[in-house]
C-alpha cells in the first residue's frame, strides 16, 4: 500500500513558476514508476507527466513540454513537479500517482492540490 501527499499549489500570476512535491509513504517507492495527472473544472483527468523508477526516463503531455519537469529523489521517498511559463490553462488541481512495482499502470494516488494561474 502506498500513500501519497502532494503540496506546493497556489495562485500564481500567468508566467510565473510554481513546484509541486509528492511525498509517498512506505519502502517501495524507489521501484515505482511515479505521475502527475491534472484535472480542471467540468474536465477529465489528463496525463502530465511520468517517471521512471530511477529517474532514468521521463515523459511528457504535449501541452506541457519544455515547460514543466518531473524529478525525484528516492532518498526522500519524494518526486517533484517543476512548472515553469505557467498559463491560465495550466489551472487545475494536480494529482501525483504511484504504479505497482513492475507495471506501469498508475493504481495509488494522492488527494491533489490546487493550482490556479490568474492575474
Amino acid at each position: 500500500q502506498v500513500q501519497l501527499v502532494e503540496s506546493g499549489g497556489g495562485l500564481v500570476q500567468p508566467g510565473g513558476s510554481l513546484r509541486l512535491s509528492c511525498a509517498a509513504s512506505g519502502r517501495t517507492f524507489s521501484s515505482r514508476t511515479m505521475g502527475w495527472f491534472r484535472q480542471a473544472p467540468g474536465k477529465e483527468r489528463d496525463f502530465v507527466g511520468s517517471i521512471s523508477w530511477n529517474g532514468g526516463n521521463t515523459n511528457y503531455a504535449d501541452s506541457v513540454k519544455g515547460r514543466f519537469t518531473i524529478s525525484r529523489d528516492n532518498a526522500k521517498n519524494t518526486m517533484y513537479l517543476q512548472m515553469n511559463s505557467l498559463k491560465p490553462e495550466d489551472t487545475a488541481v494536480y494529482y501525483c500517482a504511484a504504479a505497482a512495482v513492475g507495471s506501469p499502470n498508475f493504481n495509488y494516488w494522492g488527494q491533489g492540490t490546487q493550482v490556479t494561474v490568474s492575474s
